[in-house]
């Protein structure tokens, strides 16, 4: 099996050899909207594997989309683990809402 780190070196390498790693970030941005609509659709029709295939194609919009910006997934990642790590709040209905949110507060 591929680990993450490996699968993520090789979408970057796809979209270098596809030239998207130099292209319009705004239609790199209308591509991950698209692939965000289909996992809607698969989760709407309970369709597992239309739902796994559009996590990662999600993920690969997402890739291409760092990259087109000088930054990794990785390092986005840890970003805003970094910043959920120290929230405050709490799960309602499945959903966590930041303390800020539940105060009314921005």
């Amino acid at each position: 099996m591929t680990n993450i780190d490996q699968l993520i070196k090789s979408v970057e390498q796809w979209s270098i050899d596809k030239d998207l790693h130099k292209g319009n970030p705004d239609r790199q941005a209308l591509k991950f909207y698209e692939e965000a609509g289909e996992v809607g659709a698969a989760l709407s029709r309970n369709k597992l594997d239309d739902l796994k295939d559009g996590i990662g194609d999600t993920v690969v919009t997402l890739i291409i989309l760092a990259q087109q910006h000088g930054m990794t997934l990785e390092e986005c990642l840890q970003y805003a683990y970094d910043e959920i790590s120290k929230r405050k709040g709490r799960t309602i209905n499945s959903t966590f809402i930041k303390e800020s949110d539940l105060n009314g507060n921005s």
